[in-house]
Parts: structure tokens; sequence; C-alpha cells
């Protein structure tokens, strides 16, 4: 199936080599499977990663990417389509807009805030879009404790945390967005005349 990913991940290698790894198997994954990268435009660290990997391995890669930001992360010159954008709101918006599935591979703040945003926009009816975070090595283990406890304190309903699909294996998570995103599709009514496509709200 033709299927657009958004990865979010860091701009950093990390130190334990198992991220680096992670992220050139997603991408290697990507371009196997027929899919599109959709991700933050950087040429460093994991994110130079997984975009390098799935162009060596046949994909399109959309990288999107602030002019502020161009030589922070270094603007990847490689990709299919580098998009330049005014602001990282817009940065957001377009690569939601541009993708079916989004993923969370290890990274800083930046990551899990981007995650976390698109988990709270499909909360609320922004999007109908499938959700994934790669647990790779153990490194969201707190994180993962920390939605549980938010759960079992009544902060968050058990239908929303199973919304954002985990898992520890590239294979397994990857399969199950894919079937996640042929059964939202199926699911999701016509957009409403105010939407914009692929379901993301304008301004959001």
């Amino acid at each position: 199936m033709s299927l657009s990913l958004c990865v979010y991940c860091g701009s950093r290698n990390g130190d334990d080599p198992a991220h680096l790894a992670a992220a050139r198997e997603v991408g290697r994954q990507i371009g196997l499977r027929g899919w599109q990268l959709v991700y933050g435009g950087g040429s460093t660290g994991l994110m130079g990663a997984v975009a390098d990997a799935a162009l060596q391995h046949g994909a399109r890669v959309i990288g999107v990417i602030p002019h502020k930001l161009i030589q922070r992360e270094l603007g990847h010159g490689g990709v299919s389509d580098l998009q330049v954008v005014d602001s990282m709101h817009e940065r957001k918006h377009q690569m939601a807009m541009q993708s079916d599935a989004f993923i969370a591979l290890p990274g800083g703040i930046g990551t899990m805030e981007e995650i976390f945003e698109v988990w709270t926009w499909r909360q609320l009816g922004y999007h109908h879009k499938a959700l994934g975070l790669l647990n790779v090595a153990g490194y969201y283990d707190e994180l993962l404790r920390f939605i549980d406890r938010s759960r079992t304190d009544g902060f968050l309903w058990p239908d929303v945390q199973e919304l954002l699909r985990t898992d520890t294996d590239i294979d397994r998570l990857l399969n199950q967005l894919a079937a996640d995103v042929l059964t939202l599709k199926a699911q999701t009514p016509p957009e409403q005349p105010e939407a914009a496509p692929g379901g993301v709200a304008p301004g959001t």
C-alpha cells in the first residue's frame, strides 16, 4: 500500500548506538515498503539517518524546515522535496497535512512535543490518522509509565491512551500503523468544508 509516514526524531544521534540503528532501519523499511517519508528536513542526527536510509532504499522524502533552523539543523540538500517555511507552527502543520501516519523515534523535547501534539489533535478530532511511538532500548519507558499514571489518576481516558500505538519492534509497529491507516481511511467521514485536505484543520 502507498503510505506517507511522518517521522519525528532527534537532530542528534544520542549516546546509545541502538537509537541510530533504529532510525536507519525505519528509513530502510520506508523505502522497502514503497512508502514516502515526511520529516523535519535536517541532515544531522537521527533525522539525517532516517532520511538517508529512506533515500538509499528508493523512498520519496519530503523535508519541512523553518528558515531559522536551516543552519542549526543543516537542511538536507539531497531530499526529494525540501520545503522551507516561516515558522515551527507552519512546519508542523505542513508535515501533518502530507502524512497518513505519525511515528516518534528517540529524541528530545521537540520530538516529544510533536508526537504529543498530533496525539492531542487526534483526540480532539482534528485528524483521523495513525500514531506510533517506537521505544528503542527502553528510551521511553519512563514516559510510558507517566502516561499510565495519567490514566490511573483520571486525566487520560483508556481509549485515548490506546490511540498511541507503542512497541519495541520496528517491523511490528510499522505493520500496525499500516493496518490502522487502512481502517481509519475506511471509517473517516467526508471532510467538512472548513477542514483542510488530509483532515488537519487549518491553523492548528
